[in-house]
């Protein structure tokens, strides 16, 4: 028969009940902090987060000045698979080339008919590298009604930003390394002399 019990949870353990800590003895360890003293506990109450984040900025220059650069309006009107190649590579940072997202970026366009599906992931990683501000509406909207102005947009910002588009990702490094002055570099000193 079983014995009474309050809270009826001691009927189904196999141990036998404990008794609460007497003067002087430690309590059982349950895992639980206590209190803030221990050093690996904090109260999420007492902690400030504090999130910076960065605020986007404003393209360089708006999604109808195509014609500022004229060279590459042209270009991209008669053949955009080329400044999309040259943006992707950028964007990229050199692990696919101009050629190749040129070639799918014409292979989807003559398929489907709508290369702006996979030009406009590219816009929002540009974007996120960027911190630009997504205006005047969401990228995927942009390269559908506005495919070649966008793209126009997106060469402008790259080049506004210190990138020679016709040489590729590696072109740019390499030319950016050849320009790093060397002002550095203290200059060699001969035996007996002091700086």
């Amino acid at each position: 028969m079983a014995s009474f019990n309050p809270s009826g949870y001691e009927k189904f353990s196999a141990s036998p009940p404990q008794q609460p800590p007497q003067l002087g003895q430690e309590a059982a360890t349950t895992g639980i902090p206590l209190s803030s003293s221990n050093p690996y506990y904090t109260d999420s109450s007492q902690t400030t987060k504090t999130v910076k984040t960065k605020t986007r900025v404003p393209w360089s220059s708006g999604l109808c000045d195509c014609f500022s650069d004229w060279r590459n309006c042209c270009i991209t009107c008669w053949c955009p698979c080329v400044t999309f190649g040259q943006i992707a590579e950028i964007v990229d940072k050199g692990s696919s080339s101009c050629g190749v997202n040129g070639a799918l970026y014409t292979l989807i366009a003559c398929v489907t008919g709508c290369a702006c599906c996979y030009s406009c992931f590219y816009r929002s990683k540009m974007r996120q590298q960027y911190m630009l501000k997504k205006h005047p509406c969401g990228d995927c909207l942009v390269h559908c009604f506005c495919e070649y102005c966008a793209l126009c947009q997106e060469y402008r910002e790259l080049k506004t930003r210190g990138y020679d588009l016709s040489i590729g990702w590696h072109g740019n490094m390499e030319k950016q390394s050849r320009e790093v002055p060397m002002t550095s570099i203290p200059p060699p000193v001969e035996e007996g002399m002091s700086r």
